[in-house]
């Protein structure tokens, strides 16, 4: 792949404002400044870098419980996100949606969700829409591995392959739903091989190499601007933390989480950059340094910022 310097740096830039905003995410819910549940993306950050990479601004993406990475990766505002987790009136939801309900339609941010599966449905039609409108533009659904295994997963490949339409299905595989290894509940290996039955490709990606998640996710969205349908993308991948801050997570080995942790994907793709003179040490140092500096001034915007009035409780519940 030959990417141009710009878009090279802006993932690494990326992965690390992810990271970071997720570590002071982390300790600010410990200190009991965040209510509600948190579900950390530490360790995933290629996925939704170098899937967000591939698209356009006007793409469609659906997010999960797990999305903060997803919505920073496609142009989200840390400042209103962290607004938002604190349950905030300048949030993107105005304080009323928290960790796992941020939207912003106006760059493509169809929602994250606490529903398993939920957002599988919401992604087909929206490029049911796209198709219907001519427009070009694809949607991808991010989701983990145990919502293969809802009837939204077969639903909705099965719909987009029917009606061919313009849609990435985007799986997070990180091998656990929750507290349950998915070998236990899933007979195939690989979640890509149930594409098969849908009659679209289905591809396994190294989800912590984001120069690979790129270039499948490339594929897959010229694919569907093409008119040649949807494609199901497995990326393996894994979570630093348990499913939700505060659990005991007791049932992944320790030996398997310091080994994935060992294969983080910040890291070798930095030191590629600097190996191959995209950037130099100094640069790469200035780059972290702003994104820390960016992180911290969100959460000040946060704490600043006023609770909802009361009188607000039942905006936005009817419309118009």
């Amino acid at each position: 792949m030959d990417l141009p310097k710009e878009k090279l740096v802006m993932m690494l830039e990326c992965m690390l404002k992810i990271r970071h905003f997720e570590g002071q995410v982390k300790d600010l819910f410990a200190a009991g400044e965040l209510p509600g549940f948190v579900h950390l993306y530490m360790g995933e950050e290629a996925v939704a870098v170098g899937t967000c990479a591939a698209l356009r601004d006007d793409d469609y993406i659906t997010s999960t419980h797990r999305g903060h990475g997803h919505l920073i990766a496609k142009g989200g505002d840390v400042r209103l996100m962290m607004a938002e987790l604190m349950g905030k009136a300048t949030g993107y939801c105005h304080g009323k949606g928290g960790s796992m309900h941020i939207a912003d339609p106006r760059i493509g941010i169809l929602g994250a969700n606490g529903i398993v599966g939920a957002g599988l449905p919401i992604a087909t039609g929206a490029a049911m829409s796209a198709k219907l409108r001519k427009s070009g533009q694809v949607a991808v659904c991010f989701f983990g591995d145990a919502a293969t295994n809802q009837g939204t997963f077969h639903e909705a490949l099965n719909i987009a392959s029917a009606y061919n339409l313009p849609v990435i299905y985007l799986c997070e595989n990180n091998l656990y739903g929750v507290g349950t290894r998915q070998s236990r509940v899933r007979k195939v290996e690989d979640i890509a091989e149930r594409s098969i039955a849908y009659s679209m490709p289905g591809l396994v990606v190294d989800g912590n190499d984001v120069l690979a998640v790129y270039e499948a996710v490339s594929a897959a969205v010229e694919r569907a601007r093409a008119g040649e349908g949807p494609t199901l993308v497995e990326c393996k991948t894994y979570r630093w933390h348990g499913h939700n801050e505060g659990e005991m997570d007791n049932y992944r080995p320790a030996e398997e989480v310091k080994m994935w942790m060992a294969r983080e994907p910040i890291a070798p793709y930095r030191r590629h950059l600097i190996e191959t003179g995209v950037i130099t040490e100094g640069e790469a140092a200035a780059l972290e340094e702003s994104v820390t500096r960016e992180v911290e001034e969100a959460i000040v915007f946060a704490r600043q910022s006023p609770l909802p009035a009361p009188e607000t409780a039942l905006v936005g519940l009817w419309a118009e």
